[in-house]
């Protein structure tokens, strides 16, 4: 049976989550050289108040993503994919054996700082359930060409999106989406608009972090989310990894690929579910399911 392991992005962290990690061996020697490297206990990160900073929220992701994901391959054996949603991409290379997780811990600290100095308040991103994209779309440009800093970030079903952007912009598009169409919307916990060409410069700076980090072939197969496509070269993941926080997430494409190439069985790393509920949507007779 194919079985993927995919990793959630901002908005599914929680307060003390890292207080619930696997409690092995392996799992501690993570966690101290985590410490070792940031200079700091890791239950500061994950407090409600420590969560209201994004460079806190990735770091907590990645630990979770990354042990998580090794306690299963422990258990059941490595995946044969992974995909990971935004920051869940770094813990998707980790495990698949492109990304020392040395670096990755450092990377994840400079990108969440980048990503919080820049857009310190009065942006983030919005949920929309219930419309066709087409509606979004047509939305979205109406904002943009009234001058609306407003982006289509994430594709995740064919009702389900996000929009990234100023924080009255996206509750601007939300109203004019559900004038049109029944829909939902939801403010998401993200402090920041992800996944757009606001975050362009400072995927640069993170593209030249970059340079200096060995990436290796994978051994379990890559998949990115902002491509929908499997990666195999070190060169391919390094782009992947630098820039999917200023890329579009095409998670719905994403999983038909998968679903297309015979996998049966997907399991989501704490602290995420919306993932596995997304999952469910194009594989209803496989196996989906949260590692919670």
């Amino acid at each position: 049976m194919l079985t993927a392991y995919t990793f959630p992005g901002q908005g599914a962290q929680r307060a003390g989550m890292l207080g619930r990690l696997p409690q092995d061996a392996e799992t501690r020697a993570r966690v101290f050289e985590a410490e070792a490297i940031l200079r700091q206990p890791l239950w500061s990160l994950d407090s409600s108040e420590a969560l209201q900073d994004t460079r806190n929220v990735q770091l907590a992701l990645l630990l979770s993503g990354v042990t998580w994901g090794e306690y299963m391959v422990r258990r059941t054996g490595a995946p044969d994919y992974v995909l990971g949603l935004s920051i869940g991409a770094y813990s998707a290379a980790v495990l698949a054996g492109s990304l020392q997780f040395s670096d990755a811990v450092r990377l994840v600290d400079f990108r969440g700082r980048l990503m919080q100095q820049a857009y310190p308040s009065g942006y983030g991103m919005m949920a929309l359930t219930g419309p066709p994209q087409s509606e979004v779309e047509k939305a979205v440009l109406g904002q943009r060409e009234r001058g609306a800093l407003v982006y289509l970030a994430n594709l995740n079903s064919d009702t389900r999106f996000v929009l990234a952007g100023e924080i009255a912009a996206l509750q601007d598009t939300a109203r004019v989406v559900r004038s049109r169409i029944p829909c939902s919307e939801k403010l998401l916990d993200v402090a920041v608009p992800s996944h757009c060409e606001l975050l362009t410069a400072q995927a640069d700076e993170l593209e030249a972090a970059f340079r200096s980090v060995d990436i290796n072939r994978p051994h379990s197969k890559y998949v990115s989310a902002s491509s929908a496509r499997v990666l195999f070269t070190p060169e391919a993941i390094r782009q992947d990894l630098a820039r999917n926080m200023c890329s579009q997430m095409r998670w719905h494409e994403s999983s038909l690929m998968l679903v297309e190439r015979g996998v049966q069985q997907v399991i989501e790393t704490p602290p995420g579910v919306t993932l596995t509920s997304l999952f469910r949507r194009v594989l209803p007779d496989g196996i989906c399911r949260s590692a919670n």
